[in-house]
């Protein structure tokens, strides 16, 4: 048995604790309990990885439903990465875009570091030039 057979996917987000927990632990941008009730409640799907009981990754895909799909949230606790979990996120995630998004749908995702290696392997390209993400964040 690998490492990852251990390992439950399962096709549903992890509640407001565990996805503010695990963003913090994964080194993403630490989110307020209202903004990740608002923003949760917007998942188009998600999925979880679990050992045993306990959320040990994650991700998940807004969008409108038709023209614009994204990919966020993308996270592994930090004891647990290297041992193929976010591929295994990930496939969860293009299966159900290439299912259920129409033909010329946009999907996009931002990506940290060398996380762009694993996103590239399921066809997303860097879009500059001509495009080029941007964004910020609501300061209190």
């Amino acid at each position: 048995m690998s490492a990852t057979e251990s390992f439950r996917l399962v096709e549903r987000f992890p509640g407001i604790d565990d996805y503010r927990r695990l963003r913090s632990a994964a080194g993403l941008s630490p989110k307020s309990a209202e903004a990740a009730v608002r923003g949760l409640a917007n998942t188009l799907y998600g999925v979880s990885v679990i050992d045993g009981e306990r959320v040990i990754g994650m991700g998940r895909i807004i969008g409108d439903g038709g023209c614009f799909f994204v990919v966020v949230d993308i996270a592994v606790q930090p004891e647990y990465q290297k041992r193929g979990l976010g591929r295994r996120i990930m496939d969860a995630l293009d299966a159900w875009l290439r299912a259920n998004a129409p033909v010329s749908s946009n999907v996009s995702l931002f990506a940290d570091g060398d996380a762009k290696h694993l996103y590239a392997k399921y066809g997303f390209v860097e879009a500059g030039p001509v495009s080029v993400g941007m964004d910020y964040t609501v300061k209190p």
